[in-house]
């Protein structure tokens, strides 16, 4: 694998790591298997599509598709809070729903091309930096938002979100109102999985309709490598794991490619790397059993 690629795929992990950090709040802190996702990262790079095409400023771009994820998660807790319907199916029905919104904010197009539209990733251009922008660009960006989220949850209303999805009617008999955290962690996760959609868009200078099929999965991934290889604990580290968790991801997907596996295989190589890493516990205890069994003499 070369160097160039080594570094692309380093680029690719920070800027999917914006996302997997939103999975990890609905995910992990709030516990609620979201599949709005898929939508709202399409949602998020349509947005910055249609907005820097027209000469818009693109860091004001990613401000608009996170509130455009804001809004979009905000409607999947409210299907679940106030009209019962479960979590898995609420974000099922906005991620299918927003696909038609998508193509609407991209007035009917399926792709839309950004090669000269301005981009954050000119930021550093033509400085010392040379040809590592993007990989600042992205560095900077993924450790503001890790600090940001960090500072959150270190807050009252952090703590609030954290202990809903730990024990929710321990929080309920506390006062706390659940709904609410529901609202604000669900929306928060798809404000950020958008802004990552809106980096991805930029970065690759073009939006297609259909390049959230998968999303999930991506986040799903970063999370659960970086948990099982980087720890859980203390907080800090948890959300640095997740986002080494998104880089290591992405070094395997480009290790695949470098060893001749086709395109067409990494949705295979993805679903691969969620079932081997899930299933780490039951693994070790397999080789455990099999260890201990003694040997006939």
């Amino acid at each position: 694998m070369s160097f160039l690629a080594v570094i692309s795929s380093i680029e690719l992990g920070l800027i999917y790591a914006v996302m997997a950090l939103g999975v990890f709040i609905s995910f992990r802190t709030l516990n609620v298997p979201d599949l709005t996702v898929d939508g709202s990262f399409v949602l998020g790079a349509a947005v910055v599509a249609v907005y820097c095409s027209g000469g818009g400023n693109p860091f004001l771009a990613l401000l608009f598709a996170f509130l455009a994820g804001l809004v979009a998660g905000s409607v999947t807790s409210l299907l679940n809070t106030k009209l019962g319907i479960q979590p898995l199916l609420a974000g099922i029905l906005v991620m299918l729903a927003l696909y038609s919104v998508n193509l609407r904010v991209m007035a009917g197009k399926a792709n839309i091309h950004l090669m000269d539209a301005a981009s954050i990733y000119q930021l550093f251009a033509g400085s010392a930096l040379g040809r590592y922008n993007k990989l600042v660009v992205a560095a900077v960006t993924t450790m503001v938002v890790l600090l940001c989220l960090y500072l959150f949850l270190q807050t009252r209303l952090g703590f609030a979100l954290r202990a809903t999805g730990d024990n929710e009617q321990m929080v309920r008999a506390s006062g706390i109102d659940t709904d609410k955290m529901k609202l604000i962690g669900l929306a928060l996760a798809n404000g950020l999985v958008a802004a990552a959609g809106g980096m991805i868009a930029q970065y690759q200078s073009y939006t297609d309709a259909g390049m959230g099929l998968g999303m999930v999965v991506i986040g799903l991934a970063s999370v659960i490598i970086g948990e099982v290889v980087f720890g859980t604990k203390p907080l800090l580290r948890r959300l640095i794991a997740v986002v080494l968790g998104a880089v290591l991801y992405r070094l395997i997907i480009a290790f695949a490619l470098a060893s001749g596996m086709p395109a067409t295989d990494l949705k295979l190589v993805s679903a691969v790397i969620v079932t081997v890493a899930m299933s780490t516990g039951a693994l070790k205890k397999i080789f455990k059993k099999l260890y201990d069994i003694p040997k006939i003499k």
